[in-house]
């Protein structure tokens, strides 16, 4: 039989300038501290030693982390009990030179990997829950995206975004001076420097793809927040951190808000990590809908099937396909800027509190819809789009989306209707929009817009028209950067209806959709 891998390593001992036990900062020896692997009855341990006191910190490794703060200081957390999932203990270790930290790192790893053999029932050892539920195709071009440079620039280039996250943190400085803050998808580690910027005590920057790497690199050339910054590349569902925070700050917004799933990651964090009174950054996200009329926007999806009603294409007739194709461009949300006057009915929304939703909670989300037409149109869809609040102890500030206002990189979405419904002016459109989470990491949509019975005994009728439609909020039809130049009319009146795109009759309907925080009516899950 072959040794154990663990008896082949070189029992060494390791330097240390000092120890400080986690529990009690106050209470920290400067004098020399050795640190030595051993194997015991089969389990493995980490002892720190030092020589002028009879204490000795003793570490488990099956069950152990070590967390990097700078170049030759560290912090190595221990879980005593694995199914707590919290560490009951920790140090932090300082050496004397960058090689006997990075000899000490070396041999940590190899001694931790001959901990960690099958079967081994530790927190580090278990599947990931992030694994459980998301395909490891979607997730590996998900974190290979956000890896590269030129995407994190899109989202530091979009200044509504950026600038309204530096303005919510630096407002509300009060909220983050002497803080322990987690940064939930650090990404470039951007929003872990405005922490920092404000006073934090310390930021833990968790990113899990590549981006990782990139963001030591910016810390370390910020001397002034270096220190108080620890990059940790690993996802929410599966690092540990030796401390609870008191704020986590993320941007986990999507598409429609949802989209891609990371506001599951952000109240994950929050479970697990986040002190009982702590403060999260945003606090609470809204979708706003509205039904819309666009002539040209519901033609032009129509006209992308016509390749599929030539009978003679090189001699095949591609006609068996029209309708599929049909239906394929038609479940494609679209994603741009558009006109908030095409809009055809005051917007309602529906509250999302991530200080109270369960990750659970996110699997699928119900939000019936009724509306009042503000005009004699054809309604073409649903529009929407989203915003967040950062619930500052000083400042309240919104970060929206909303048509009309200064355009971001989500712009807003579309979802359009492959059989429009004809309203009246004060006629009452409902509906239902239906999202359900899928593996890939986004959501398949339902929506359904019925128009009502209206005019004198409308109380006695019921619906004249229903329009469904399916869509997957993973495959959108990206379709422009910024608003098109409509024309007055999009398409001759029938008499006595009113222009489409004639200015909306309610002004205060309009200033009410550019007012922050809209006043509209709202749904709660």
């Amino acid at each position: 039989m072959d040794a154990s891998p663990l008896k082949k390593l070189e029992q060494l001992e390791f330097s240390l300038d000092s120890v400080t036990d986690l529990s009690s900062p106050s209470v920290s020896s400067s004098s020399p501290a050795v640190a030595t692997f051993s194997c015991v009855d089969g389990v493995t341990e980490l002892r720190f030693l030092q020589p002028d006191s009879t204490h000795c910190f003793t570490f488990d490794l099956a069950s152990s982390q070590l967390f990097k703060l700078g170049t030759v200081q560290f912090i190595c957390v221990s879980n005593d009990n694995s199914e707590e999932r919290s560490f009951s203990r920790g140090v932090n270790i300082k050496f004397g030179s960058e090689k006997d930290s990075k000899e000490f790192c070396d041999s940590f790893e190899e001694w931790r990997k001959g901990a960690l053999v099958p079967g081994s029932s530790t927190v580090s050892g278990s599947k990931s829950k992030f694994d459980d539920k998301i395909e490891a195709s979607s997730a590996k071009m998900y974190f290979h995206y956000y890896g590269q440079l030129l995407h994190q620039q899109n989202m530091l280039q979009d200044y509504v975004r950026t600038g309204t996250y530096y303005a919510a943190v630096m407002e509300n400085r009060s909220d983050f001076a002497g803080r322990v803050v987690v940064d939930v998808g650090a990404g470039s580690g951007i929003l872990s420097m405005f922490a920092a910027q404000a006073g934090a005590k310390h930021v833990y920057a968790v990113e899990a793809s590549e981006m990782a790497e990139y963001a030591r690199k910016l810390i370390a050339g910020n001397p002034l927040f270096a220190d108080r910054i620890t990059v940790i590349k690993g996802k929410v569902e599966d690092i540990e951190l030796p401390e609870k925070a008191d704020i986590l700050i993320s941007e986990p917004m999507g598409t429609l808000l949802v989209n891609e799933r990371m506001l599951e990651s952000y109240v994950i964090a929050r479970d697990r990590f986040m002190s009982p009174n702590g403060k999260m950054f945003p606090t609470v996200g809204r979708i706003h809908m509205a039904p819309f009329s666009d002539e040209f926007l519901f033609i032009e999806m129509a006209n992308k099937a016509l390749f599929w009603q030539q009978q003679n294409y090189y001699g095949v007739d591609l006609t068996p396909l029209f309708a599929s194709a049909h239906q394929g461009y038609f479940s494609q949300p679209v994603v741009d800027a558009f006109d908030p006057r095409l809009l055809v009915a005051p917007p309602m929304f529906h509250t999302i509190d991530f200080t109270q939703m369960k990750e659970e909670d996110f699997y699928e989300i119900d939000i019936p819809v009724k509306f009042t037409a503000s005009m004699c149109t054809r309604v073409h869809g649903l529009a929407c789009w989203f915003d967040v609040l950062f619930d500052g102890s000083t400042v309240q500030r919104w970060l929206t989306t909303a048509p009309g206002a200064p355009t971001t990189h989500w712009y807003q979405i579309r979802c359009v209707l492959a059989q429009p419904i004809y309203v009246m002016a004060g006629q009452e459109i409902t509906g239902r929009l239906h999202l359900i989470a899928h593996s890939a990491q986004s959501y398949s949509i339902d929506l359904t817009l019925s128009a009502k019975m209206w005019g004198p005994g409308a109380s006695q009728g019921g619906i004249l028209q229903s329009s469904t439609c399916k869509f997957d909020l993973k495959e959108p039809y990206y379709r422009m950067s910024q608003p098109q130049a409509y024309p007055v009319s999009q398409e001759p009146p029938l008499p006595p209806q009113p222009q489409l795109n004639t200015q909306i009759e309610n002004d205060e309907f309009e200033e009410e959709l550019l007012q922050e925080p809209s006043q509209n009516a709202s749904t709660q899950l």
